[in-house]
């Protein structure tokens, strides 16, 4: 075999690998993303496939057109496996396309500048030299410009992967576009640079072309770096954001605790009272009946066992946390004069947390109190009294939640948050909102529960119709 032969084909088998392990870096790079782990596969056998296929069909296509369809199929592939967050898709495709796009032109200056030192140039180019040594160096250098790109590729997409904290959180667009600045920055940098070195025939001017190599190099690190870096500071706001909001909830949970043992402290003291005048009770009972004052006795046990019955509540949810909040409000609605409706009932022996359901029954039900309180009924819109109305249900493992109130108010809605606040809140000038009893504020409020919703990989719907203002939590049940 002839050694230009042998050098071809140690050229192809240094593609191919090249091939093979960018796409499996591009599947490690993906797969932290993706609900169906084992699918994610497919994306890295996607772009190796296709820039295989572009590689042995010999129909000539530039670098730049080959990698752009390779990653485009990658991206469709994770759209096609993982339905969802498109946007975030969106960003690890492009984001994957500019790293390995300068960390491989990195790779080719150091080989290029290898290529220049006088030693290799003699023992590679002078046509008198044995074949074997430039089978060897050539060999090495290939082998050199695969470990490099790999290692500039592979630590950034690891960094990236580990840093990044929030993989399943919705990625909106504003986010999408501020994270990939600094590939769009490091690709237009790289382009410029290119058609400088074409237009200005830079390959015959030694000198010069040194110093372009090192100005390139230098860029194409920097905007790798930025890249990298631009993703880290992004993930530290999200955590300050999030570290923020969970003082906020503990807060809310904090003041939820001060009222259930303010309603517990008050029903002990009941318990305690009627314990005390239960022998007086139940002498008096027994002289009524020994003195054959048969209606009198009973009347006098109808009225203890309703006394009894308002100490111990009314509403039986399954559950004494969601009991004491609902008959809390109940009792607070009916001073008030605003109908309190309970269909509600708390689910046993799932994996959803008491206390997380305090928190949204609390939230909600504060705010549909304050939405009444703060938008009374007109005179002409008085057909049915102010109410309050909390019901619960599930279908398959969701379990839903629904609060409504009466509600003749307008909505505004908070465009960052995606929630509505009311207009005494915007004109105000709080941002989240005014606050309200307890310390908290209805944006607050409404962030607190889908918060929590979240947490078991759930959401919030709220509508507005027929004046009533209706809020709809989904937990997902183990």
């Amino acid at each position: 075999m002839e050694h230009t032969d042998i050098l071809t084909a140690v050229s192809a088998v240094h593609a191919i690998v090249a091939m093979y392990g960018t796409g499996y870096i591009l599947y490690r790079f993906a797969k932290p993303f993706m609900e169906n782990k084992k699918g994610a596969v497919r994306i890295g056998i996607t772009y190796f496939a296709i820039m295989l296929l572009l590689y042995l069909v010999p129909v000539e296509i530039n670098t730049f057109a080959a990698y752009s369809l390779g990653v485009l199929s990658a991206f469709l592939a994770m759209c096609r496996i993982d339905r969802r967050n498109y946007k975030q898709k969106t960003f690890i495709a492009a984001t994957f396309f500019s790293l390995h796009w300068l960390s491989e032109y990195m790779t080719r200056i150091i080989t290029d500048a290898i290529y220049n030192i006088k030693a290799v140039s003699d023992a590679f180019y002078i046509p008198e030299r044995r074949p074997v040594a430039k089978i060897l160096i050539f060999g090495g250098v290939e082998l050199l410009d695969t470990v490099i790109g790999f290692a500039l590729l592979g630590i950034s997409v690891r960094y990236i992967v580990k840093t990044y904290i929030y993989k399943r959180e919705d990625m909106s667009i504003k986010e999408m576009f501020m994270l990939m600045v600094p590939s769009i920055t490091g690709m237009t940098g790289y382009g410029i640079l290119i058609q400088y070195q074409t237009s200005s025939g830079m390959s015959w001017m030694e000198p010069i072309y040194g110093l372009y190599n090192g100005l390139a190099f230098l860029h194409f690190g920097i905007s790798i770096i930025t890249i990298v870096v631009m993703t880290v500071l992004f993930q530290n706001f999200k955590a300050r954001q999030e570290e923020k909001l969970q003082n906020e909830l503990l807060a809310t949970q904090v003041d939820s605790i001060e009222r259930h043992i303010g309603q517990v402290e008050s029903l002990y003291r009941e318990i305690r009272g009627i314990r005390h005048d239960m022998a007086n009770h139940i002498l008096t009972l027994e002289r009524l009946y020994a003195g054959n004052h048969v209606k009198e006795a009973m009347d006098y046990g109808e009225e203890l066992k309703a006394s009894l019955s308002r100490m111990a509540g009314e509403i039986k949810s399954g559950n004494p946390v969601t009991d004491v909040i609902l008959q809390g409000l109940k009792n607070e609605a009916e001073k008030r004069q605003i109908c309190f409706r309970s269909d509600f009932y708390y689910p046993t022996g799932t994996n959803i947390n008491a206390f997380d359901v305090s928190v949204i029954l609390n939230n909600a039900l504060q705010n549909a109190m304050e939405n009444i309180m703060r938008f009374p009924l007109h005179s002409a819109e008085k057909r049915e009294a102010p109410y309050i109305s909390v019901l619960s249900y599930h279908r398959n493992n969701a379990y839903i939640i629904e609060i409504s109130n009466s509600f003749t108010g307008n909505l505004q809605w908070d465009e960052e948050q995606g929630l509505p606040v009311s207009s005494k809140e915007k004109t105000e000038g709080h941002g989240h909102g005014q606050t309200h009893g307890h310390g908290q504020t209805h944006g607050h409020g409404l962030a607190n529960i889908r918060r929590v919703a979240r947490k078991y990989s759930g959401e919030i719907a709220i509508e507005l119709r027929d004046a009533e203002f209706r809020l709809s939590i989904m937990l997902m049940m183990e």
